[in-house]
């Protein structure tokens, strides 16, 4: 078969009119959801060893969550910490507490609160326990 120049534009206006008369494929509404962390606040001053609590806006969730499963990330300055604070809770919980892990005493440190999102908190200080308690 003889392929033409225009055989080439009849099978490209074809496969055009295909896709303009198909049906779209309907996806369920998804909503994503990114609630305000409230605490901790700027210039808070966690102590490595004590328990600590995070907590967010969740005064207005959408109806349909895509992710509702969270999880809290530490933040040293404009990197994300392979650190894990508390994960596996409702993103509709709204707080979560944690035992402050050991890091570098510092003052740039932040959390990502990840769900559908991920949302940071604003600055704080981690500084090291000197009552000497775990």
């Amino acid at each position: 078969m003889y392929f033409t120049t225009f055989n080439f534009f009849f099978v490209i206006a074809f496969a055009l009119l295909a896709l303009v008369h198909a049906h779209p494929v309907s996806l369920a509404a998804r909503d994503v959801f990114v609630p305000e962390v409230l605490t901790p606040k700027a210039g808070d001053t966690w102590v490595i060893g004590d328990t600590q609590s995070v907590t967010w806006n969740v005064s207005s969730p959408p109806a349909q969550i895509t992710n509702p499963v969270g999880q809290l990330l530490l933040r040293k300055g404009e990197l994300t910490q392979n650190v894990t604070l508390a994960g596996n809770f409702s993103i509709l919980a709204g707080n979560v507490s944690f035992i402050v892990p050991s890091v570098t005493p510092d003052d740039d440190y932040s959390v990502v609160l990840f769900g559908d999102s991920g949302n940071f908190s604003p600055d704080f200080s981690i500084v090291a326990n000197v009552s000497g308690a775990p």
